[in-house]
């Protein structure tokens, strides 16, 4: 069985195992105050063009959502955030569990818009409701698709004239800064932001996330919010060695387009068997709708997830792609693929 369920199924990236094996048995302060930390927070801060940034590594995607929001947001305040969210679907309630409200919003293509933020602050007039104080994005989106630059800052003004605070979610951030057609830079992200992270769990790492702090006002006391809410390692070099390595020589951009043209090829083999998709994405995870009876097939030799099933006889699935993704694997799946769909028509 090869798996097509997530993009952390694989370990880490050759170049980081290596770099974790030299240093196994190096003797470092904890906590993420090491020197390998430090060096890691001086590279993200160049690639950024902002000296001025906070850079914490933290051990998940949940406890990074959960400890910026929770940081940044007083006990009445809530974050917008599209129905598809990480926070609204897959965080089993965490935001919540903090003591604020997500608002969930219907999103064409999982992207928020300047009027979606603008309708939802006009529904919560007063302090019967929760304060709207944060939009939250993710980029990628839950459904692949990515947000232009003009999006971004569209949205990043549309935050500060309503005193909201931007936070984008990079859990894949790879994959959506090397898709096809994106113009959206780390320097731009740090530039409309007030807080973001660089995603590595998902993105070629054993584990861990990188955030970045640019508004001041979010940077007091961030480090007791961490230990607070289960984001602290003690052995926080290993955070630090692992994004040190991803940003040596571009590895974390070739890691992300890597991951894309795996996937382009599978969406190029549904599109030739005349499928189509809940989105179009031009990330790492593809969305096709499929007969039940293809799926019967290709579920003998591959794993995947079931996004939506359908009454028509379709199913709308989710394959997700890698760092580590065989080449030989994906193109042997299209071909199953198309010998399933032959069989199919027979």
């Amino acid at each position: 069985m090869y798996s097509f369920k997530n993009d952390y199924s694989e370990g880490a990236h050759p170049n980081i195992m290596q770099a974790l094996l030299k240093s196994n048995l190096e003797q470092t302060v904890g906590y993420g105050m090491d020197s390998c930390c430090e060096d890691a927070r001086r590279s993200i801060c160049e690639k950024i063009g902002r000296q001025d940034a906070d850079v914490h590594f933290l051990v998940g995607g949940t406890q990074t959502n959960l400890t910026v929001i929770s940081a940044a947001l007083r006990p009445y305040q809530a974050v917008i955030s599209a129905e598809t969210g990480h926070i609204c679907v897959h965080e089993t309630g965490a935001i919540e569990a903090a003591g604020h409200k997500v608002i969930a919003v219907a999103a064409e293509n999982g992207k928020l818009t300047p009027q979606l933020i603008h309708n939802t602050i006009d529904v919560h007039t007063d302090e019967h409701m929760v304060q709207p104080k944060m939009v939250y994005l993710s980029l990628p989106t839950e459904v692949g698709t990515i947000y232009s630059k003009q999006e971004l800052e569209d949205i990043s003004v549309c935050c500060k004239e309503n005193g909201l605070l931007l936070y984008v979610d990079g859990a894949r951030l790879a994959s959506a800064l090397t898709a096809q057609g994106c113009d959206v830079t780390l320097a731009d992200l740090a530039r409309l932001c007030d807080a973001f992270y660089i995603g590595g769990t998902k993105c070629g790492a054993l584990f861990g996330e990188a955030v970045v702090l640019l508004n001041n006002a979010m940077k007091q006391d961030f480090r007791y919010m961490i230990k607070q809410r289960g984001g602290m390692l003690a052995k926080g070099r290993l955070l630090g060695i692992q994004f040190g390595e991803l940003f040596r020589d571009d590895l974390y951009y070739r890691i992300g387009q890597h991951a894309n043209r795996m996937a382009a090829l599978i969406k190029q083999a549904c599109q030739s068997e005349g499928f189509t998709f809940v989105t179009d994405s031009v990330t790492n995870q593809q969305f096709p709708i499929l007969p039940d009876t293809v799926l019967e097939e290709m579920e003998k030799n591959y794993l995947f997830e079931v996004w939506e099933k359908r009454n028509d006889g379709y199913t709308a699935v989710r394959f997700v792609t890698s760092w580590a993704t065989c080449e030989e694997n994906v193109l042997q799946f299209c071909a199953d693929l198309h010998n399933a769909c032959m069989s199919r028509k027979a």
